[in-house]
């Protein structure tokens, strides 16, 4: 489906913009699963003053969602009113100082843990495991292989939804289990992260440890958005997914992974609305088998077709 063109009103009202900012730009090939519709308008800020200024500019009854790199992402497949807002080139610096590497959100998890690794700065190494972008791990907490984000997250830069800019500090994040208590309209454009002085070698291998585990254990290789639900106290999710019958389980062009079953998977045909329904049927089966709720760790935005 086409969104009216709101384009060329935004663009009247912020004539020193500098990013891009096009009209009902298709989202699929932006995430991980390759599904969903367009943006009404997709806007690319050039850095984080521009995403300021835009926002400054911006009606408020205009809605704003913000994607990462897509991983943990369902896009539906009527799209997504409103403006679309994916942070690039200019969010994408890494710097390190002493034990502290800085990182813009648009950074793949994965560049701050070599980054970290190659200066010689342990307790990052976890985040080799984390699939997706700063900005997701910021808003999730992402985290895998006993390290989350708030265990050496020292500070954030967000942009509020009027354009302020903000320093959090870790206690402001109000970090817990893949859930970040800061704002939900703030757009995080840097972060500053904290470790120890370590054996470059042995966080290598570390590293190696943590990509060989993956390799083995998830289907990373497949169209897929990560772990999709999150883990009940208590609990495994793929352990219930397991018992309640679902490895393997097909719905449309969609699975639950055979290698991990908390994984979803497009086998090439899928809509949103295949793996979204897939994922539902899950937690039905699930609560039915173990009276225990899935919650979605994957987030889902936009309208179904």
């Amino acid at each position: 489906m086409a969104f009216p063109d709101i384009v060329p009103e935004l663009k009247s009202k912020a004539p020193k913009l500098r990013g891009r900012l096009l009209p009902n730009q298709s989202l699929a090939e932006l995430t991980w699963f390759r599904v969903g519709g367009p943006a009404q308008a997709l806007f690319m800020p050039e850095d984080e003053a521009d995403l300021a200024y835009f926002l400054g500019t911006l009606p408020p009854d205009i809605a704003v969602t913000v994607i990462g790199l897509g991983s943990n992402l369902i896009v539906r497949d009527g799209g997504v009113e409103g403006v679309v807002v994916r942070l690039g080139r200019g969010f994408s610096e890494i710097s390190v100082d002493g034990v502290r590497v800085t990182a813009g959100t648009a950074v793949p998890d994965v560049k701050v843990a070599r980054a970290a690794q190659e200066a010689g700065i342990e307790g990052l190494a976890f985040m080799r495991g984390i699939p997706g972008g700063i900005g997701g791990a910021l808003r999730m907490n992402g985290g895998a292989y006993q390290g989350e984000t708030k265990d050496v997250l020292v500070q954030a830069r967000a942009v509020d939804r009027q354009g302020n800019v903000h320093t959090l500090s870790n206690a402001d994040m109000h970090h817990t289990y893949r859930h970040c208590g800061a704002p939900e309209d703030y757009i995080f454009t840097q972060a500053v992260f904290d470790g120890r002085r370590g054996d470059p070698a042995a966080i290598a291998a570390a590293m190696d440890k943590i990509t060989e585990s993956r390799e083995a254990t998830q289907p990373i290789k497949s169209r897929t958005g990560g772990s999709t639900f999150k883990n009940p106290p208590g609990h495994k999710a793929w352990q219930l997914i397991d018992a309640a019958g679902c490895r393997g389980l097909v719905v449309g062009g969609a699975q639950v992974s055979e290698l991990h079953c908390n994984f979803l998977i497009n086998l090439g045909s899928a809509t949103a609305a295949d793996i979204e329904t897939l994922g539902e049927t899950v937690r039905k089966r699930v609560k039915e088998n173990s009276a225990v709720e899935l919650d979605w760790e994957i987030k889902r935005i936009g309208v179904p077709a």
